[in-house]
């Protein structure tokens, strides 16, 4: 259960996980045009494992900590989240970084919907509306890329990489309602190393498809963003445990300012306005259904403690 005492704590280990893992996604984006999507899967994972092994053991959850009663699950949870992490590094080799994120935003959101499908998980008007609101925003963060098919000078690379990266949020959409049903049986840590397990495995299945020989520092990058992959890890799942979901969730979306630094000065990405409106738009989304399920959460406690007999 998360410690009630020590809300700020909970948010500053969530911010420093928004920014290690945007941190990650350039070393990644650095190496892009090179190195194949699946290929940076796999450097991803697997250096992602030591760190979670060493923060299991400084836990004293070694021994606990990866014990699992349905691996099948893990499996699934994996291939999702194999595919949601390949199609993004994929994608970043033809969007600039801000525009990934904002793409990436329609992730929480098709969760709502695939909770309804295949959890059965009720969603009412207020839900619905925002998902509606929050897809018109990641729409007019995709239209300039997809009307540029229209044109006859070309530009398929960059609606390819949106299609890649919108792919990219539906998987990991797909992984997030796995996780929900794992958290069920499964602990988080157990849930945090087999996925790393699994989708190095997984993604040695693209092998055949062209992997490279990396450069030095494509190497270093590469290596870099295992292992703060594995820092984001540690950091995300210490933050849920310091601090309530409601309170801590809205600040993934500072996200969007480190991939506008980050894609500034790194990268020379300068953002659009039709990006920046989107952007804003599916925040806005995410954030209304955040409080939403606070409020919610919030309801089912007091009925719960209605129904509870005073002694």
């Amino acid at each position: 259960m998360p410690s009630q005492g020590r809300p700020l704590r909970g948010i500053a280990l969530k911010l420093g996980s928004v920014l290690v893992f945007i941190v990650m996604a350039g070393l990644i984006k650095a190496t892009a045009v090179h190195v194949p999507g699946g290929q940076a899967v796999f450097f991803r994972s697997l250096f992602a494992v030591p760190v979670i092994l060493v923060w299991l053991a400084w836990q004293g959850d070694l021994s606990t900590g990866l014990r699992t009663g349905n691996p099948m699950g893990h499996v699934w949870r994996g291939f999702a989240g194999t595919l949601a992490m390949g199609l993004g590094f994929a994608g970043l080799g033809y969007l600039p970084l801000p525009e990934v994120t904002a793409i990436g935003y329609a992730a929480p959101l098709l969760t709502v919907i695939f909770a309804a499908m295949f959890l059965g998980e009720e969603v009412r008007a207020f839900r619905i509306s925002a998902v509606v609101l929050g897809m018109i925003g990641v729409l007019i963060v995709l239209s300039p890329r997809l009307s540029i098919l229209q044109q006859p000078d070309g530009g398929h690379a960059e609606a390819f990489g949106a299609m890649l990266v919108l792919g990219s949020a539906v998987f990991a959409a797909l992984a997030q309602v796995f996780v929900r049903k794992l958290v069920q049986t499964e602990r988080t840590p157990a849930i945090v190393f087999w996925f790393s397990v699994t989708a190095t495995v997984l993604s040695l299945a693209t092998l055949p498809f062209g992997w490279v020989w990396p450069t030095p520092r494509e190497t270093t990058f590469l290596v870099l963003s295992g292992l703060l992959g594995g820092v984001g890890q540690v950091l995300l799942t210490a933050a849920y445990r310091e601090a309530d979901a409601s309170l801590v969730a809205p600040f993934d979306y500072a996200s969007m300012l480190f991939a506008l630094a980050i894609g500034w000065f790194v990268f020379a990405e300068a953002p659009t306005r039709t990006m920046l409106l989107g952007a804003a738009i599916v925040v806005l989304a995410g954030i209304l259904i955040i409080w939403r399920e606070r409020r919610l959460g919030l309801e089912r406690a007091r009925q719960r403690k209605a129904m509870t007999p005073q002694g």
